[in-house]
């Protein structure tokens, strides 16, 4: 990150926001990096809030790298400097939403409570919102018409309506937006051809869909054809935005970082990668899916999240990723976030009830035969030193994963606590030299 001492100014941007999730943001936002794209236009895309799978999916859409601003979890400073930097060079900015616009916690974190409209307040970027109208027509005109005025500073500019129906349908919607001082830039029809395949954390990950270019492309012409794309770049805005004098660094883990890294290990923060770079570490990957251990000559192991449920027979089968990581772990720092974590442990049972063997470094069982969410914003407090900080540092992040923990008989890493400041039990272990948890580390 950048020191900075005056207001920093962004190209003109936008905020693709909807009511609700599922609502068709990133249908619009994916399509839409895709179009200007394709009409040479420079656009730099980010994701409002903790999600590792939607800004993957906007580098391959864009050809830039996306990055999460998170209102309640990253300093400000941290913020400012992602927006500032990631966007030199760019003609135009999309921002993804999470969930619905004004939705996040109920206490304030670092400069917001984590929702979308944060980020709008803060920017001044105008909001397109997306709204679902299948099952009602004029009614959809008072849902949005809900969200002007909603909050200060943050500007609904236009709709664009998802899985219409008739013409008839989209004009009875269209006109009754219209009259309620909000313009139609778009109407999407129901498309089920065009739309991404799913799974338990949401989308399926960027690097495993089957055809990605030629389905991104589908969605481009999907929305070349059902929204005023010149429209859209005439309504974004650029934003100046208010700036500390300085920006606090996230300190790397090591100077030569060994980083798993596959389709079982793929949920790294894009602005940490960044951050440990801009700080003059070594990133060096490895694939334990291809049996591949950390470079011996590596500082530090980081073992990130992923789905190691879905690849734990192989990972149990790594031989040489087994024998390599535990003699890494006999004289260095090794740590795990959620699926790193799991696969530290002793075992996982996946979803059909099989155990596999894993690494044994950690105590801790886990199943994904009954599964149980776990989901939300988390400050953890470290009860000993590790890569992810020193022993009394405080750390903002979230956890998510459905893993149902069977035992965790380590000494605990962190004392956690919600957003709500109530304690939860997260708190991860540590054994010599390795240490894990579910907790996914965004800022100090």
């Amino acid at each position: 990150m950048s020191s900075m001492v005056d207001a920093l100014s962004l190209p003109p941007g936008l905020l693709i926001a909807a009511p609700r999730s599922g609502s068709g943001k990133t249908t619009l936002t994916l399509g839409l990096l895709r179009a200007l794209q394709r009409r040479g236009v420079a656009v730099q895309p980010f994701k409002c809030g903790p999600d590792y799978i939607d800004p993957a999916f906007h580098e391959k859409a864009c050809g830039r790298p996306s990055f999460n601003i998170d209102s309640w979890a990253m300093r400000w400073p941290i913020a400012a400097g992602l927006l500032s930097d990631a966007s030199r060079g760019a003609d135009v900015v999309v921002c993804e939403g999470l969930m619905g616009l004004f939705d996040g916690v109920s206490r304030v974190g670092a400069w917001g409570n984590g929702a979308s409209a944060d980020l709008a307040a803060a920017t001044g970027w105008p909001v397109i919102l997306v709204l679902d109208v299948s099952g009602q027509s004029q009614t959809a005109a008072a849902v949005a018409r809900g969200f002007q005025g909603f909050r200060k500073r943050v500007e609904i500019a236009g709709v664009v309506l998802n899985r219409t129906g008739s013409p008839r349908h989209v004009r009875f919607v269209s006109e009754a937006l219209e009259a309620a001082g909000l313009p139609v830039v778009g109407a999407l029809p129901r498309a089920n051809a065009v739309a991404l395949p799913e799974r338990h954390l949401g989308l399926v990950q960027a690097e495993e869909t089957a055809a990605l270019e030629e389905r991104l492309d589908a969605l481009a012409d999907f929305i070349e054809a059902n929204v005023d794309v010149t429209r859209l770049l005439e309504l974004a805005r650029p934003a100046k935005l208010a700036s500390p004098e300085v920006s606090p660094r996230l300190r790397p883990p090591g100077q030569r970082i060994a980083l798993a890294r596959d389709a079982a290990f793929s949920f790294v923060y894009p602005h940490l990668l960044s951050a440990w770079r801009s700080a003059g570490a070594e990133i060096v990957p490895f694939s334990p899916l291809a049996d591949e251990g950390p470079a011996p000559d590596a500082d530090v192991a980081w073992l990130p999240g992923g789905y190691p449920e879905l690849h734990a027979g192989r990972l149990a089968a790594a031989s040489h990723f087994k024998t390599a990581t535990s003699a890494f772990a006999q004289s260095r720092p090794v740590h795990g976030e959620c699926g790193g974590y799991m696969v530290l442990g002793a075992g996982l049972v996946d979803a059909q009830g099989e155990r596999h063997e894993m690494l044994g470094l950690l105590g801790l069982e886990t199943s994904f035969a009954a599964r149980r969410l776990h989901l939300g914003y988390r400050r953890a407090r470290l009860l000993e030193d590790c890569p992810v900080g020193a022993k009394g540092d405080v750390l903002k992040g979230h956890e998510f994963h459905y893993a149902h923990i069977l035992a965790a008989p380590d000494v605990p890493l962190f004392e956690v606590e919600d957003s709500d400041g109530k304690g939860v039990d997260a708190a991860g272990g540590r054994r010599c030299h390795v240490t894990g948890s579910f907790f996914h580390f965004i800022d100090a």
